[in-house]
């Protein structure tokens, strides 16, 4: 982590508490902005969303498992307040899991970017036209999907579609996960967004109690 990540998430709080209690039944986040692709990126970006595979987690240990498992549990209880239906909790954070992993990110940032962007609401709409958790812009649908904006209010279809723009976002800046939030979130270089997920994403750490 750099010393201005480290900046950013120590301010990043009161931005996060402010933008928690202001948050409207709209979605406050902003959006992506449209950028003309390579054809070889584009290309990976519409294999990465196009692949099928399930969202069933595979394990290398009875441990790992395990570990998933009380990961599993510490954030349903954690999420029941914005999503009451046990069922409905569980297969989405098996998504979000399953998808942050496939593409190389951080669970608990994922789940803060969530919270910051829909909080947690499926069909949230930006002012912008983002749409759904992870609010993703419609061009994308066009740029890398089939070109069908309504399955952006699928829960596995904007998971997938999200995760693998970050990881994108990501790769474009580096590993700068600061800039990367701001190119996510149409806003690239100015701090409020950034921080309030970071902020939020401290909520969603888990540290496991059995390795404690």
């Amino acid at each position: 982590m750099t010393e201005r990540m480290s900046r950013r998430l120590c301010l990043g709080g009161a931005t996060a508490g402010a933008l928690a209690l202001a948050m409207p039944r709209l979605a406050v986040a902003g959006a992506q902005i449209e950028e003309p692709l390579i054809d070889s990126v584009r290309s990976a970006l519409s294999s990465a969303i196009h692949n099928k595979a399930p969202p069933v987690p595979e394990f290398g240990s009875t441990e790992a498992r395990l570990t998933y498992l009380r990961w599993l549990g510490d954030m349903s209880e954690r999420l029941k307040k914005k999503i009451p239906g046990a069922q409905e909790r569980i297969e989405l954070l098996q998504t979000i899991w399953y998808e942050s992993k496939r593409s190389g990110l951080d669970v608990s940032l994922v789940l803060g970017l969530i919270q910051v962007e829909s909080n947690f609401r499926k069909f949230a709409v930006s002012s912008a036209g983002a749409r759904g958790l992870m609010q993703v812009m419609p061009f994308w649908t066009r740029v890398i999907g089939d070109g069908d904006p309504a399955t952006l209010f699928r829960m596995q279809t904007n998971l997938r579609f999200g995760c693998v723009i970050l990881r994108h976002y990501l790769d474009r800046e580096r590993g700068d996960l600061f800039l990367t939030l701001g190119r996510y979130n149409g806003s690239r270089g100015r701090a409020p967004y950034p921080d309030a997920v970071f902020a939020n994403q401290r909520h969603w750490s888990f540290k496991d109690r059995a390795e404690a």
